[in-house]
């Protein structure tokens, strides 16, 4: 039998209302969507390597301005359409070992840059911005 805590947190107005609304649809208690949620959040994860790690915590340092250029952030289609390539030689097992090595490589860049792209926009959010896809889209 699990063993339940009385907690008592002050959240933001717009996490409300979403705890709220997904309450309403589910037919659930608001306090059993905000325990799921807790849940899925607190989830042990993988660390990351320190170099990675820090790179992250920096983020917290910077400007709003400088978040939301990290945010938009892409990897180059040239890049792109080469990691597709040998994505498509890997899938077809005609893939060669230096090929193999050239796409472990792209992918290990495009999941950096994934990582750096949430992290500066779970951190514009926690200082009041509300992330639209339409916002992230490069000028």
């Amino acid at each position: 039998m699990m063993t339940y805590l009385d907690v008592t947190l002050s959240i933001p107005q717009y996490l409300y209302d979403r705890a709220r609304r997904m309450a309403e649809e589910k037919a659930l208690p608001i306090e059993e969507i905000l325990v799921r949620q807790l849940e899925l959040t607190l989830v042990d994860l993988p660390t990351l390597p320190p170099d990675e790690q820090a790179e992250l915590d920096a983020l917290t340092h910077l400007s709003d301005d400088a978040l939301w250029t990290i945010a938009r952030e892409q990897m180059e289609m040239e890049q792109q359409g080469r990691m597709q390539v040998l994505m498509t030689r890997n899938n077809m097992g005609t893939i060669a070992s230096d090929e193999h090595a050239e796409l472990t490589k792209l992918v290990d860049q495009g999941q950096r840059l994934m990582l750096r792209k949430g992290k500066a926009m779970a951190l514009l959010t926690e200082r009041g911005y509300h992330i639209r896809p339409e916002s992230l889209i490069r000028d």
